[in-house]
């Protein structure tokens, strides 16, 4: 007789949509085996099987000071504190310059919600930025976006149109952590809440741009929670468009690390983030990409997600300070990147932000 949790899996191989109780059986029941199997069944019928991707980039943080004091962050720091910094533009221009250089094609700022950084601050930025670099700027995230509405006294629309127009390009997921209430209140109390966050998702592919979507589990939120995260993820994505012309080009889930933050606690390892990984290729039928993240879990277990569900190792980061911050300090050079998908037996292949592959 065959059991729920198979007949699940069955169903999501063969293009059925997962309902949210098939999706949490599965996280809760499903041998890591079988998850496998069937989130790479999956992943190989949306995208092409036989090559896995990445993006030349460099991960820009702008600014380390925050009002928003979110418990899970080892990164800010408050705004009278010595150790705060604005970037200089000529550090600025040095960053990018260097990743230009080696054949990067996207600079992904981010920051802390600066109290005095108006919207004109951001404006010069990009058009500086677009004059000078032959880049993709897909930088703010949506509390970035709520926070510079907030200031200006505007709508996220307006904001976010300004920003298009002076040279932003797309916007990456960050800030989402799980799309939960109560957990956000627990977490990340002053931050946007899950409905603003979504708001700015849906007026950023409005104006004609695309986002990513993130998911930071292994906190304080339930299993039952990270799926409620994935039916808010897969809502949107029905309600802009669905595959390939929603707004989301990608999902990218990563694990909360403890180490120097405020909410303390423990690692999530290997198998829940696998477990968790392959689940999120199931339940986002209409998310053409899922990408592992190295950067927290290292390369070894980065190449097994490549079996798991994931098409996508993300980005080089030539710069990556706020995972560090937390004392995770993963490292890959390009030459490693293409090594460690070679060796999960797919060729390797450069691609741009919004998933086109990058000539040779």
């Amino acid at each position: 007789m065959t059991s729920g949790v198979e007949r699940q899996l069955d169903c999501a191989v063969d293009g059925a949509r997962l309902s949210a109780d098939g999706a949490l059986m599965l996280l809760e029941q499903a041998e890591l085996p079988a998850l496998a199997a069937a989130a790479h069944a999956v992943r190989c019928a949306k995208t092409n099987e036989r090559i896995a991707t990445y993006v030349v980039d460099r991960n820009i943080n702008y600014t380390n000071i925050c009002v928003s004091g979110c418990r899970f962050c080892a990164f800010y720091v408050a705004p009278d504190d010595p150790r705060g910094y604005v970037l200089a533009r000529d550090e600025l221009d040095e960053k990018i310059a260097e990743t230009v250089a080696v054949g990067g094609t996207q600079i992904l700022m981010q920051g802390g919600l600066h109290p005095a950084l108006r919207l004109e601050f951001f404006e010069a930025m990009l058009r500086h930025i677009k004059a000078a670099f032959p880049v993709h700027v897909h930088s703010f995230s949506p509390p970035e976006i709520v926070h510079l509405a907030r200031l200006e006294e505007l709508g996220v629309g307006d904001v976010l149109r300004r920003l298009r127009d002076a040279g932003l390009d797309s916007l990456p997921g960050g800030g989402a952590e799980i799309l939960v209430e109560d957990v956000r209140h627990a977490v990340s109390p002053h931050k946007c809440t899950a409905a603003q966050w979504l708001d700015v998702m849906r007026a950023a592919h409005a104006l004609g741009m695309r986002a990513t979507a993130t998911m930071m589990f292994g906190h304080v939120e339930t299993l039952a929670q990270r799926i409620e995260h994935l039916e808010a993820i897969r809502t949107l994505q029905d309600e802009t468009g669905g595959p390939g012309s929603g707004v989301f080009t990608a999902f990218i889930p990563w694990t909360y690390q403890p180490a120097n933050t405020a909410l303390g606690g423990r690692t999530v390892g290997g198998h829940d983030y696998l477990r968790t990984l392959a689940v999120s290729r199931l339940f986002l039928d209409n998310v053409d990409n899922i990408q592992a993240s190295w950067v927290t879990q290292g390369a070894r277990i980065a190449s097994v997600a490549l079996r798991f569900g994931a098409n996508d190792l993300g980005g080089t980061m030539l710069e990556e300070n706020v995972v560090a911050a937390a004392g995770v300090r993963f490292r890959m050079s390009i030459d490693e990147i293409r090594r460690t998908i070679a060796d999960a037996g797919f060729e390797p292949r450069q691609r741009t932000t919004l998933y086109e592959h990058v000539e040779a």
